[in-house]
């Protein structure tokens, strides 16, 4: 079997906020499925330190959930040139890639973007019904990923089911 490489999984969500908790819930369930040696991050939000995680990674996967979504989950290659906000700690994972560019002056790895469909973020809402169906269509998805951890393996299904990249974000203030 060939080496997977180093895999960084940055899960991001708040559990305390509706369908913001999706990504870390696909996260507990996988928690037994994650490739050996997966480095795995779970914040609320994407900050600019998150970059540093990239450093000696093969691939990289973004799990959160995303709005205006038709279909339960999409999953993309992230370009990494999102533009970096000047006027909020939260970044896009196109905007984590660019950081890594600039602070390390290389390229980042591979990146991909696996969004959850979510439609509520209040405080104290739970899933909803949507966000829920998301998480359970990701899980095998996400599981066939995992069995080959490579950006040649990845690129094939990111290619099949991305129709635009996921928006990010939440549609509340924190």
């Amino acid at each position: 079997m060939t080496d997977p490489g180093r895999l960084v999984i940055f899960v991001t969500g708040n559990e305390s906020r509706g369908d913001d908790a999706a990504g870390p819930l696909l996260l507990q369930r996988l928690e037994g499925d994650l490739p050996a040696g997966a480095r795995v991050v779970c914040e609320f939000q994407l900050q600019v330190e998150h970059a540093l995680e990239l450093r000696g990674a093969d691939v990289a996967l973004f799990v959160d959930a995303a709005c205006g979504l038709e279909a339960p989950f999409e999953f993309a290659e992230a370009d990494g040139k999102g533009p970096v906000s000047s006027f909020s700690h939260a970044l896009s994972p196109q905007a984590v890639l660019d950081v890594f560019r600039r602070i390390e002056g290389v390229e980042p790895p591979p990146a991909f973007i696996l969004g959850l469909r979510a439609v509520r973020f209040e405080l104290g809402e739970g899933l909803s019904a949507l966000a829920e169906e998301a998480v359970e269509a990701a899980l095998p998805f996400a599981r066939e990923l995992f069995q080959f951890p490579q950006p040649d393996h990845w690129r094939a299904p990111a290619q099949a089911r991305a129709r635009s990249l996921p928006r990010f974000g939440k549609k509340s203030a924190v």
